[in-house]
């Protein structure tokens, strides 16, 4: 039996970090493996607030954030200390662990938005986390860093020519019986709940950062696709809600577009959707892609991160152009696809995927790790 320690802010169900840390310990767990935490609460930080609000919530998410990047990684590796001979994995901000998994590079995902200059230098936490991570990455902080795309590490690689540790490539895996196809009940009351009707097309897109996933292209999508296509906005705060809405095309298409808001769980909106959209301008490696595909929802998205290593082009879904005329284009095919056909091979995708098959090929890199010889440790 293992020891493995698990370090991330946040560990529990749901999409994000938090989420692929929770299912790896379930993996483990179920294996007879020992796992133990270390989050912001282990951190000492729970006095800092949940994110919530526009200025009040950055002010808090920096916090946290450098918080857990510097007293943080000081008690973790005090807590790794502790635990001889067991093996630890870092998901987030600290500069602690052998393993670290690298969830998403700032830096490539400002690039990829354009404006990197402006959008670094306006946002403090963007410069923040670039000097921590080229310091994580030029030195012996961790033995194996753990991509999630081969895109990614090749992103890690190109800007990060000095980079220390050894690389990996794991991808996300999915829950396969949490995340099932619905029944055909299941999904008349979701659509129901929402009018949409049985001959309409329900795409719906989630995610809590529009800008970056492309919830803007979307909706201007609308302007180009057949009216039967209906948008269903999981995630974001209040106030993205309303700038959103105020979008020419949204105003134009309203009664064509619901926004529900934050969901803990978005197989309460993909048990009634036709498809995911996803055209983001940056991923390491979405969760939310592979949960859908579970459910035999199809995805159109971008090729970026996992995203194009998951989805088969006119099979599973669609890959496009980063543009509203790509997503149109794509939903429009869709309209006109054999859905059931698209739904079958959405499922099958996802099984290739299961969480089983990727906690063993952590288990994998802890084998790797632990015949590496010992680092020298530095200072916090």
């Amino acid at each position: 039996m293992r020891t493995i320690i698990q370090i991330a802010p946040e560990i529990g169900p749901g999409t994000g970090v938090g989420g692929v840390a929770h299912h790896l310990e379930q993996e483990w767990s179920r294996q007879g493996h020992r796992v133990l935490r270390f989050t912001l609460d282990e951190a000492g930080a729970s006095f800092i607030p949940r994110p919530q609000g526009r200025v009040s919530g950055r002010l808090a998410l920096l916090a946290r954030v450098v918080w857990f990047s510097t007293v943080g990684t000081a008690r973790a590796r005090r807590f790794v200390r502790e635990h001889p001979g067991a093996d630890s994995i870092c998901h987030n901000d600290a500069l602690a662990g052998d393993v670290y998994v690298n969830h998403g590079l700032v830096r490539a995902a400002m690039k990829a938005r354009g404006h990197y200059a402006l959008r670094m230098v306006r946002n403090p936490l963007h410069l923040f986390t670039a000097v921590r991570d080229r310091r994580r990455y030029g030195s012996t902080a961790h033995r194996v860093v753990v991509n999630l795309s081969a895109q990614d590490d090749r992103l890690l690689r190109s800007l990060n020519p000095r980079l220390v540790p050894a690389t990996a490539v794991i991808a996300n895996g999915v829950d396969t019986d949490a995340y099932a196809p619905p029944t055909a009940a299941d999904r008349e009351a979701v659509r129901g709940s929402l009018g949409v009707a049985a001959d309409e097309v329900l795409a719906i897109f989630v995610g809590h950062e529009y800008a970056r996933k492309g919830l803007d292209l979307v909706i201007d999508a609308l302007d180009r696709c057949p009216a039967t296509v209906r948008v269903v906005v999981v995630g974001g705060s209040p106030a993205m809600v309303e700038s959103m809405r105020a979008r020419p095309a949204a105003v134009r298409h309203a009664a064509r577009i619901t926004f529900v808001g934050a969901s803990p769980d978005p197989r309460v909106w993909l048990r009634g959707a036709d498809v995911l959209c996803l055209p983001s301008a940056y991923e390491a490696s979405p969760l939310v892609v592979l949960e859908a595909l579970a459910m035999g929802v199809p995805v159109i998205g971008t090729r970026t991160g996992s995203i194009a290593d998951v989805v088969h082009d006119g099979v599973d879904g669609y890959l496009v152009d980063r543009s509203a005329e790509g997503v149109a284009a794509a939903l429009t095919s869709l309209t006109m696809a054999d859905q059931s056909s698209l739904q079958a091979a959405a499922r099958a995708t996802a099984l290739e995927h299961s969480w089983s098959r990727v906690a063993a090929r952590y288990l994998d890199v802890f084998d790797q790790v632990g015949v590496a010889p010992p680092r020298t440790r530095e200072p916090a």
